[in-house]
């Protein structure tokens, strides 16, 4: 398909198959803000409280950022999301998916662009997702229409629109560093949804829009801010929340204003401290600290702290909360993983296998062992399971500790006495006496030639009796005539 630009907007496409081209004019686009039709997905209100706007009440994204623990979030997630290694992998005819290497799609996912690693762009993907709800990529391709390429775009920088006939498409700002600004193009380019690859946090408003967690999580960082900077104050005036000077008569405006300016001059912040004289019978009263309950800044601090993971779904150990004293290292990586990691990663996966236009039986998935690497205990527990239990071959135990292959460490091995399922099946059908449960098995029945064996030998042993007893009687016999 070839597009038609004039002034960034689509104006016609054209449309080459099997030597016939169709030329249409494209339908205009709207702004999904700017759709009528699509008014009632968003609130009439897009404010935390009614006026916040007028009152500057705005939660900017740089100052929520600076909260640690939506720090500690944003760069957490992304940053173990971005250490697994993305994997090209194809499934046989027995459902088994298999780690392959393609020419086509293996070298994007190792190196999606010219200035970064792969870590770093699905660490910038994630951080784009979290912060601003969406993240966008445009693709690149090579003469055979693969994509080679991939560009994280600035979410700000990026507009989706809508035709009437329901099909979408990308408003995209000049940006250099995806090679949109140059002066050959226009101020903006409007690209067809097939090049680009959106990926979407939570579309609470409409379902070409997402959500970022700071929606929720705003508040309560900002109220974290304001507390600190009250904080900062106290602790700037030495602990203490100022006071009253008080005169025996009426005194003007400009003496009170002159008295007050005085002392926050010369007594307060890095002057706290210092010996002040009052004359004409003033006297300073010190204020007293608020209540308990309202000087409890680590309390609230730590109900913001929980508030921001929420929105996150992050364990609380996993952002200076204490660990679960039930749990082993592999138990609490697994509740990270499945209720914090899990969503993202496999949106992720599922995004870059149709982004890609990767083939049926072909998806790209992610190595979630990598989150493990530094236990090693439960690594050599579950690869020594995994032989004795003949799931794995030797060798496949050994390269998960990047260990060579042993010659004959390629088969399954199982004990002698093991039995097959199929052979006890098939001793079980043949009813309880074969499988020996209700008695005894029987003597074999001999069969022919041995009977006639033990015939023989009894012939030949009665032969031998009798023959001894005639030689008995010829000798006594004998015997006898002797004496007569």
């Amino acid at each position: 398909m070839e597009l038609h630009i004039v002034d960034g907007a689509i104006q016609s496409f054209e449309v080459k198959s099997l030597g016939l081209s169709l030329r249409r004019k494209a339908a205009p686009l709207m702004g999904i803000s700017e759709s009528r039709s699509l008014v009632w997905w968003w609130p009439f209100i897009r404010e935390a409280t009614t006026g916040a706007w007028q009152r500057n009440e705005e939660i900017r994204l740089d100052n929520v950022l600076s909260n640690p623990t939506l720090y500690a979030c944003v760069t957490l997630i992304s940053g173990d999301i971005a250490k697994m290694r993305p994997r090209l992998m194809e499934i046989d005819d027995r459902g088994i998916w298999t780690e392959i290497e393609n020419p086509a799609y293996s070298p994007v996912l190792r190196k999606p662009n010219h200035f970064q690693t792969a870590v770093k762009f699905y660490e910038w993907w994630l951080v784009s997702k979290l912060t601003h709800g969406n993240t966008f990529v445009l693709k690149r391709r090579d003469q055979r229409g693969v994509v080679n390429a991939l560009y994280i775009l600035d979410p700000t920088r990026v507009k989706v629109l809508m035709a009437p006939d329901g099909s979408f498409f990308y408003e995209l700002s000049p940006d250099n560093l995806e090679g949109l600004g140059r002066p050959d193009r226009p101020d903006t380019v409007v690209v067809p949804a097939r090049e680009i690859i959106h990926d979407v946090m939570c579309p609470l408003f409409h379902p070409m829009l997402g959500v970022s967690p700071i929606f929720a999580a705003g508040w309560p960082a900002l109220l974290a801010k304001y507390a600190l900077n009250n904080a900062q104050k106290l602790f700037q005036n030495g602990s203490s929340p100022g006071g009253i000077i008080t005169a025996p008569g009426n005194i003007s405006k400009d003496s009170a204003d002159r008295v007050k300016a005085y002392f926050d001059g010369n007594f307060s912040g890095d002057n706290f401290g210092k010996v002040a004289v009052l004359g004409d019978a003033m006297s300073y009263t010190p204020m007293g600290m608020a209540t308990a309950v309202d000087s409890q800044l680590i309390d609230i601090l730590k109900w913001t702290d929980e508030q921001i993971a929420k929105c996150f779904h992050m364990p609380m150990f996993k952002v200076g909360g204490p660990l679960p004293p039930y749990s082993s290292v592999e138990a609490v990586t697994q509740i990270y993983y499945s209720d914090c990691l899990q969503s993202p990663t496999t949106a992720l996966e599922r995004v870059l296998t149709e982004g890609l236009e990767l083939p049926i039986g072909k998806s790209v998935q992610f190595d979630i062992d990598d989150l493990n690497r530094m236990d090693s205990a439960t690594t050599m527990e579950i690869a020594t399971k995994g032989v004795n239990g003949s799931v794995w071959t030797p060798n496949e135990a050994r390269r998960r500790f990047d260990l060579k292959p042993l010659p004959g460490g390629d088969t399954v091995y199982m004990q002698h006495q093991d039995h097959s399922v199929a052979v006890l099946a098939q001793r079980d059908a043949q009813g309880p006496a074969a499988a020996g449960l209700l008695q005894a098995p029987a003597e074999p029945t001999p069969t022919e030639e041995p009977k006639a064996a033990m015939a023989d030998q009894m012939l030949a042993f009665k032969a031998a009796l009798l023959s001894k007893a005639a030689t008995s009687l010829r000798t006594s016999e004998a015997q006898d005539g002797v004496h007569g």
